[in-house]
């Protein structure tokens, strides 16, 4: 079972990957069953964390231990705490991590703690706002690659704004090749769209899935 390392930080997001869990996990629109990803909460230490909306969160196992591979997935939602400078062996982890050939997916503020690391300096991507970071990333000389679209993959790299955690999920289960192509869409459209068309073209695109690794729950 592929795995999906979610970096827990205190002030997460919520609500950011929150498709992403959802989908992955339950596999409720995935081509089959063997798709489905092991959920592992990874932490800069092993000390509960507390998100924006006020969850606790224990990491199952340090960030710095991980060894994503192939068609695993390095989950970084945003958090007021990006930025500090305590989060430097996180950087260095996600770094050895694109040199990889798991994919890494950073939305909102966590795109200001690549920036702010030269990761972003030479690759397309996208973030809140170029102006905010100039602003708050002194290490950010990548404004020519900065590409204002809601969310951008450049290989095993997906970016996002936090204002786009829908288009930041379709893009991962793209490049993940997880749903069939009119899954997919039927699922981006339902989610943007809200017009139940879209939620009777989902089910008619799984009527013909491999379902012979068992049913989502």
């Amino acid at each position: 079972m592929p795995a999906l390392y979610l970096y827990v930080n205190d002030t997460l997001s919520d609500w950011e990957p929150g498709h992403i869990l959802a989908e992955l996990r339950s596999g409720r629109y995935l081509k089959d069953q063997s798709l489905r990803y092991d959920v592992r909460l990874c932490g800069r230490t092993m000390d509960t964390i507390t998100t924006m909306g006020g969850l606790h969160l224990k990491p199952d196992e340090l960030i710095a231990n991980i060894h994503p591979g192939t068609g695993d997935l390095l989950l970084l939602p945003g958090a007021d705490t990006w930025l500090d400078p305590a989060q430097a062996p996180v950087i260095a982890k996600v770094k050895e991590v694109l040199a990889s050939e798991a994919v890494v997916a950073a939305i909102c503020g966590a795109t200001l703690g690549l920036a702010n690391a030269g990761l972003l300096d030479d690759r397309p991507h996208t973030s809140n706002d170029p102006a905010a970071l100039k602003m708050f990333c002194p290490g950010y000389h990548g404004e020519r690659f900065y590409v204002n679209e809601p969310a951008v993959t450049d290989g095993n790299l997906i970016t996002a704004s936090g204002l786009a955690p829908v288009e930041f999920a379709y893009h991962i289960f793209r490049r993940l090749d997880v749903m069939s192509p009119a899954a997919l869409d039927a699922w981006h459209n339902l989610f943007t769209t809200r017009e139940p068309e879209f939620f009777y073209a989902l089910m008619t695109s799984l009527a013909h899935r491999d379902t012979s690794h068992g049913r989502s729950q």
